[in-house]
């Protein structure tokens, strides 16, 4: 069970607006625990239990979102990378249709792990996906956040022309599936000024699919993930379905790193060994001197500036700097690249990053899923994968409205 709640979480459990939790820690009414690096505020779930609202979202917290499929499910998976949205949907008893990826060292994995795979390598631009239309329940894609000029009030598909998404929603239109999902980072929100994602959703609108509002950001570690990651999810419904669909439940419980790599409720054994990156001499001296769970700022203050150099006397927290991840903390999000200066994750006891195998159970792949290619290749496959767990919860959530959706085609009108 979850024993913290950050500010905004109890906000929305208790019904309050955010600055209302501020105004009472301010004012001693209710004080909130300062996180030792980010210094945000949250509450232990003892304070939280004198509110009537928390308790009754206690008694609602979702024991799982699984459901069994109804009929066999069939998905095609764009920019499919390593296959980490692919396997989640498998695990969630969604068949894989066929795959496309540009890259061949991911196209390798996909291969080496999935035979029966239908894997199409190369440029998306040049597949084509008629052979599909009304074959296929599902297109899903994880497409690069590409802007593109928004002429006039309404952007149309042919205004897209040369960015990903276009080919996103190209395959979208040949196939016409029920229900399409595209993930995407968190800042495709705001990206310029929330008129990226504007267009996209009136490209969808003009091929026939309502886009379900609000678009919502999924935090994986509510998702059984032991990473702080977070993934935007544009789901589209074909305008002639009623159907509503429901974004997965969160859970209450936490993992932490430990959970990850350490046998566990999530892994039945600690982490095999393997091989990873190692650290030039001049930063592993510096994080030999960064405590557990600690980063830059608790280096002496002659190294901070050496080390930071002129980001040192520049704004923000940079709190992925230098830092020391510890074992009851659930990892900060892994990038594609485990040493590079701007987002260090060092290993909790020894002074190393994260090796492949650690790298891929933080993403909560199996043990026994191999990346194909150089260790460099094999960490930007991991690095830019959709969470296993979350997109197999991603995939409950499909399987229900899809079950929903052919039940009521079988009912009498």
């Amino acid at each position: 069970m979850k024993t913290q709640y950050t500010l905004s979480e109890a906000a929305k459990i208790l019904g309050k607006n955010p600055e209302t939790l501020r105004r009472w820690d301010n004012d001693n009414k209710l004080n909130a625990i300062r996180e030792p690096i980010s210094n945000y505020r949250v509450y232990n779930k003892k304070q939280l239990e004198i509110f009537p609202e928390f308790n009754e979202y206690i008694k609602n917290v979702t024991e799982s979102n699984y459901v069994k499929a109804d009929r066999d499910y069939s998905v095609i998976e764009l920019f499919a990378g390593a296959g980490g949205l692919a396997l989640g949907m498998e695990q969630a008893g969604i068949k894989c249709e066929v795959l496309n990826e540009i890259d061949k060292w991911a196209c390798q994995t996909l291969r080496e792990n999935r035979p029966a795979w239908n894997v199409l390598e190369g440029d998306i631009k040049s597949c084509d996906f008629t052979d599909y239309t009304n074959k296929v329940d599902i297109v899903t894609g994880g497409f690069p956040c590409q802007a593109f000029s928004y002429a006039g009030k309404k952007l149309g598909l042919k205004d897209a022309r040369g960015t990903l998404f276009y080919e996103f929603a190209r395959v979208v239109n040949e196939v016409k599936p029920p229900i399409c999902i595209g993930e995407n980072v968190r800042g495709l929100l705001s990206h310029k000024k929330g008129k990226t994602l504007e267009g996209m959703i009136s490209i969808l609108d003009e091929i026939g699919y309502n886009v379900v509002a609000p678009v919502q950001v999924l935090k994986a570690v509510n998702y059984n993930v032991p990473q702080k990651r977070e993934r935007l999810i544009l789901v589209g419904i074909r305008k002639d379905i009623a159907t509503q669909y429901n974004y997965p439940k969160p859970y209450d419980t936490v993992y932490n790193l430990k959970d990850a790599l350490k046998k566990g409720e999530l892994f039945d054994c600690d982490v095999p060994q393997s091989n990873g990156s190692t650290y030039p001499e001049h930063k592993e001296k510096v994080l030999e001197l960064v405590p557990p769970k600690g980063y830059w700022r608790d280096l002496p203050l002659d190294i901070q500036k050496e080390y930071m150099q002129k980001s040192f006397y520049l704004g923000g927290g940079k709190t992925g700097m230098a830092r020391r991840i510890g074992w009851d903390e659930p990892c900060l999000t892994l990038t594609c690249s485990p040493a590079q200066k701007q987002t260090e994750r060092c290993h909790p006891d020894e002074t190393r990053p994260f090796t492949v195998r650690e790298y891929a159970r933080i993403q909560t792949f199996p043990d026994t899923w191999n990346f194909i290619g150089s260790v460099s290749q094999q960490y930007k496959q991991i690095g830019n994968a959709v969470p296993v767990n979350l997109a197999k919860e991603i995939g409950y959530s499909i399987v229900n409205f899809l079950n929903d959706y052919y039940l009521s085609l079988s009912k009498p009108k």
